[in-house]
């Protein structure tokens, strides 16, 4: 398969929502980056008056580069689009993020948006929430040995990632340390999970979104695109 291929096609379809006076969410990621470079590309051609929430250093980076307008949640709480990718998407429209180690912020954008627009290719898609790719969970540093626990004891094999050209853990964006935890066939509950780790002292956030897309475009290597309203 032609990822890549597959990728630009979900991207440019999620620009092509995008329209003039809008405030927008940026995600963050492989297949968001093409959504960018599309909407960067039309502000030019279209002189289109929008506004974009990025949702980590990185995305604020890439728009900066595209000249695509930046604003902050603190100057406009309300967003009317965010869109973003996902490492895995079930029947449901339920989530699994951070691969990118970006899903608090991507979380919080998402939450603020009208309507959040997930961008995948068919690679992403699962039965069953938490069958292929890890769970992250973003952690307190001083806490980490007891959400380590915590997860072994809810049916999880969690490690902590490390970075592959540092030595030491990665650091998210907020100083953060992030936690992966694999299930052995797929998160059995994804409901109470997500309770139990917004509950769990030290655990920032995590890359459950359960409730939150509205809307999941998936893109083919021919170029085609397929729209599943959640």
């Amino acid at each position: 398969m032609d990822r890549d291929a597959a990728k630009q096609a979900a991207g440019t379809q999620a620009a092509a929502l995008v329209k003039d006076g809008m405030c927008i969410g940026l995600g963050t990621g492989s297949t968001t980056a093409y959504a960018l470079t599309a909407l960067g590309q039309r502000i030019e051609d279209e002189a289109l008056d929008v506004r974009g929430v990025p949702t980590s250093f990185a995305a604020e980076r890439r728009a900066r580069s595209l000249n695509i307008p930046l604003t902050t949640l603190d100057t406009d709480p309300h967003l009317d689009l965010a869109f973003d990718g996902a490492d895995e998407v079930d029947p449901d429209g339920r989530l699994i993020k951070g691969r990118g180690a970006a899903h608090t912020r991507e979380k919080v954008v998402a939450t603020q948006a009208e309507r959040f627009a997930v961008l995948v290719d068919p690679t992403k898609l699962v039965d069953r929430i938490g069958s292929e790719r890890v769970l992250p969970v973003e952690v307190l540093p001083m806490a980490v040995t007891p959400v380590l626990q915590a997860l072994d004891d809810w049916g999880a094999a969690p490690t902590l990632r490390m970075g592959d050209a540092k030595d030491g853990p990665v650091v998210t964006d907020q100083g953060f340390w992030v936690i992966d935890a694999a299930f052995p066939d797929a998160i059995p509950d994804p409901a109470a999970l997500n309770d139990a780790l917004n509950a769990r002292p030290g655990v920032l956030d995590h890359g459950l979104f359960l409730d939150q897309a509205t809307d999941v475009f998936v893109g083919h290597p021919d170029g085609s695109v397929d729209h599943r309203a959640v």
